[in-house]
């Protein structure tokens, strides 16, 4: 099992940054691919970004490519996300997830609660 738990969310003018955190314990958390989702109402869940346990590889949605960065520290067992050039359209709760797979559209087996991000114009 993997315990996710994320902070970091808030609201925040359009053009602002913000930094998502994500503690994980449990199961080894070096063994885990990483990823944040993001969900509006009436819209499905989107992975934004991920990042691999072996070797740090990073995949991003088209949609942040060039604003959002995902990283990791094992010594912590932490995962962020940085948000930068923020849009009303990054307005939604974001979700850390773990899992074996990795990718953007891999399947992520654990997840957190979600923090909201709302961005104003």
């Amino acid at each position: 099992q993997v315990q996710l738990v994320e902070s970091g969310g808030g609201l925040v003018q359009a053009g602002g940054s913000l930094k998502l955190s994500c503690a994980t314990s449990g199961r080894t958390f070096s063994s885990n691919n990483m990823a944040w989702f993001r969900q509006t109402p009436g819209k499905e869940r989107e992975c934004v970004a991920a990042i691999s346990w072996s070797d740090g590889r990073t995949a991003y949605a088209d949609s942040v490519k060039g604003r959002f960065t995902i990283s990791r520290d094992n010594a912590k067992n932490m995962v962020y996300l940085q948000m930068n050039s923020l849009k009303p359209e990054d307005t939604a709760v974001y979700y850390c997830a773990a899992g074996l797979n990795y990718g953007l559209s891999a399947r992520y087996d654990y997840w957190g609660q979600g923090t909201q991000v709302t961005v104003s114009s």
